[in-house]
């Protein structure tokens, strides 16, 4: 049995931020997760760092918490963050009484939202539909929902905390009204696992309402369904939201060298309710077009959907549910030492774990303070460090690089200057072999979407059409083996990539799509056919 003070429950971007502002306190802490850590909610999103614009007439409070955390994320998680700015703009399907009402509600949170002239927003984002009436300037950014959480693991890593992926969460053990502990089974050995603890803290997202099922426990947790579509260039270079009460397809995101158009809301009774429809895509194309008209001529890249988990102890639902999180000590309904943090956003993620750990703190007597709105989460590389990286990467992927591995940077350049050489093996996001070869031999590595997750393999433009024949071929001449053989790794990790694909399969989509296929059915013959006329 293994022995701690916490345990938290849930590998997204609340449960790592609460560990990490933990062990940061000196708390022993483990922390479970179901899947890989950021498979679920976190890497699920639009990746907008919120200026909390969108919330401000409806609920000024989360809209607030947004702008503050917003400057927080920016300087602590510097890596993880593109200072795009957003626009907010009104449209000719939009209502303009609304306007004076969310410039007002602007300024009560403290954002600073300045009208900027429509021709000067039309030279900046010359995309955007020339029928706007009216802009205004927000402090909106892109986020990497993927490298946060990472990043913050290895924070919480280096202050002692400790991980356990693929281990779900079956028991709550109570005594005398009191958590005693929690029982696990690591998903992939089907060992159980038990761990005795003082505090257990719920931060599963959607899943949260399961999880406290398992303590006897009722909480109002709707998970909430969102599809999202990704189009293949950066056709706006700012976060672009409609000027009216948020509602669906409004907030066009660049990230990199593509755009995410999101996201739709729909109640549904399972976290687990992630497959968008070429219906849902549809609908977001057509609510788009008033602020990018040409937003049909763009060639989509995948559609995926993931699940809020919106706490609605007032029956409301969807769009009607407040953004807010909320922090409950179960001690009231007669369990002490369970703590969930329910609801939320991404971009108050920090905040929401520093609240959880004052509670955790305040139960074990602890004064400590929190330290993680100051601290940098991963500290910036030496010049010495990326001058020895010059050597083996491309000059314009080094930052890059050095940005996304965070502290296994030192790993990635051992095994570059051991090999003296460094290919990469995934062009679109610029992924060479020896990042992949060192998140292949951690560890938590199991398959592909495990090192998709650590890296972007095969996010770009193929969606891993090359990048994952190159990988598993290169982690096989390595001597690096994965869980699955390297056929069965590919196989899953593209019927991922392609269930993307799905949604939006037409004209030219559709052909480059054959193309991927007849590409693995003829060199690994992953259709499992045989072709006895080309023998």
């Amino acid at each position: 049995m293994l022995e701690t003070t916490v345990v938290v429950i849930g590998g997204g971007a609340t449960g790592i931020g609460t560990l990490r502002d933990l062990c940061m306190r000196g708390i022993p802490a483990i922390l479970l997760e179901q899947g890989g850590l950021a498979h679920g909610t976190s890497s699920r999103f639009h990746g907008l760092l919120h200026s909390g614009g969108r919330y401000a007439v409806g609920d000024n409070e989360s809209a607030r918490e947004c702008i503050e955390e917003n400057m927080i994320v920016r300087r602590i998680g510097r890596q993880c963050i593109e200072e795009t700015e957003g626009f907010f703009a009104l449209t000719p399907e939009d209502d303009p009484a609304y306007v004076d009402r969310w410039v007002e509600a602007c300024g009560r949170a403290g954002i600073d939202a300045p009208e900027i002239d429509v021709k000067e927003a039309l030279r900046l984002e010359p995309n955007m539909s020339p029928e706007i009436s009216r802009v205004f300037r927000v402090p909106d950014s892109c986020v990497d929902g993927f490298r946060l959480v990472l990043h913050n693991a290895m924070s919480a890593r280096r202050h002692g905390g400790q991980m356990l992926t693929y281990h779900e969460v079956t028991g709550i053990c109570q005594k005398n009204g009191r958590v005693c502990g929690v029982t696990a089974i690591n998903r992939h050995t089907g060992e159980t696992v038990e761990i005795a603890c003082s505090v257990v803290v719920n931060a599963a997202g959607s899943w949260s309402g399961r999880i406290a099922a398992l303590a006897g426990l009722d909480v109002a947790v709707s998970p909430d369904r969102g599809t999202l579509v990704v189009f293949n260039h950066r056709f706006t270079s700012r976060v672009v939201n409609r000027l009216h009460p948020g509602s669906d397809g409004d907030i066009f995101v660049p990230h990199g060298s593509i755009t995410i158009l999101g996201t739709t809301s729909t109640p549904t009774d399972r976290p687990d309710d992630t497959t968008p429809t070429s219906e849902e895509v549809l609908r977001l194309l057509k609510i788009g077009e008033p602020l990018f008209p040409r937003v049909r001529e763009y060639r989509i890249l995948r559609a995926f959907a993931g699940t809020r988990p919106l706490y609605t102890p007032g029956n409301a639902a969807g769009r009607k549910a407040s953004r807010n999180f909320h922090v409950v000590d179960h001690a009231e309904q007669g369990l002490d030492g369970m703590i969930s943090i329910f609801g939320g956003k991404l971009t108050t993620y920090r905040l929401m774990g520093e609240r959880a750990a004052d509670r955790v703190c305040a139960k074990l007597g602890i004064s400590a303070p929190c330290r993680t709105a100051i601290e940098p989460i991963i500290p910036d590389p030496d010049e010495a460090t990326l001058a020895r990286a010059a050597k083996y990467f491309p000059v314009q992927g080094i930052k890059l690089m050095a940005d996304r591995m965070g502290d296994d940077l030192g790993p990635v350049l051992e095994l570059a200057e051991k090999a003296k050489t460094n290919p990469l093996l995934c062009e679109c996001e610029m992924v060479s072999m020896a990042e992949i070869e060192c998140v292949a031999k951690d560890p938590s590595t199991h398959s592909l979407t495990d090192i998709r997750l650590r890296t972007r393999l095969g996010m770009g433009t193929c969606q891993g059409t090359f990048c994952s024949l190159r990988t598993v071929a290169s982690l096989a001449e390595h001597g690096v083996s994965l869980e699955l053989s390297p056929t069965d790794n590919a196989r899953r990790f593209l019927q991922e990539r392609w269930g993307g694909l799905r949604p939006a399969l037409w004209g030219m989509q559709a052909r480059e799509m054959e193309l991927g296929r007849a590409v693995y059915a003829g060199t690994l013959n992953l259709d499992g056919a045989a072709h006895e006329q080309d023998c």
